[in-house]
């Protein structure tokens, strides 16, 4: 995909660097939310506005969607879900603003938060039920475990990479098209597109962090 315009690559070349836009765009997105939050941090009031009251919103349907999802237990767990609700959301917008670039529209991204999910996912089934959790991959019948080992591997290794390649062929895609209509018709046609764009950054943070979630409930629960 090429863009007419990238500011944080022109800034890249202009210091005579080479560290990739789905680098400088994920730092980005990282001082964009810490500044955000310093921001509502210093201007929390008891009746919330503006940053505040979204955020408040924001994270309120977070935490009620884990406990809808994972029980009591998945509270603990808000912390690491907010964040990559957050931050999917954030790098999937700025894909809205010409000269921006998404960093969720480049595997890499999107493959380093997909094996975060994966790699908690067991680690919290170890810490949760010690090295029983391993049973479940033998399956309910000891004789079936030559089969069903085979098959849970190959099922929890397709975790991560459906989670990755879903949302990038959503977010790579989508700024295809975007760049498409900005070259043919610079004005006024893309504006379907863009807001479209918005929809599409909500259902793949929604889609993203839901599967998230249910993996994790998945190692929680006691049958494991």
């Amino acid at each position: 995909m090429t863009h007419p315009f990238i500011f944080l690559e022109w800034l890249e070349h202009q210091f005579h660097l080479s560290l990739g836009n789905h680098v400088t765009y994920t730092w980005l997105v990282m001082a964009l939310l810490i500044l955000l939050a310093v921001m509502v941090k210093r201007s929390i009031k008891t009746v919330p506005t503006g940053l505040q009251n979204f955020f408040e919103f924001m994270i309120d349907g977070i935490e009620t969607m884990i406990e809808d999802t994972m029980g009591p237990k998945g509270k603990a767990y808000f912390p690491l879900i907010a964040t990559i609700a957050f931050f999917i959301l954030t790098s999937n917008l700025i894909a809205l603003i010409p000269g921006f670039y998404p960093p969720t529209a480049n595997l890499n991204t999107n493959a380093a938060i997909a094996l975060t999910v994966f790699a908690m996912t067991h680690i919290v089934g170890i810490k949760e039920h010690g090295i029983g959790y391993f049973k479940h991959f033998c399956g309910p019948i000891g004789w079936l475990a030559p089969l069903m080992i085979p098959i849970e591997i190959v099922g929890h290794l397709a975790r991560p990479l459906s989670l990755t390649l879903r949302l990038f062929g959503n977010m790579y895609g989508h700024e295809i098209v975007l760049m498409i209509f900005f070259t043919l018709v610079p004005f006024l046609v893309p504006l379907p597109l863009m807001l479209m764009g918005v929809l599409v950054a909500f259902i793949q943070t929604f889609v993203f962090m839901l599967l998230a979630m249910i993996y994790i409930a998945g190692s929680l629960e006691e049958a494991h």
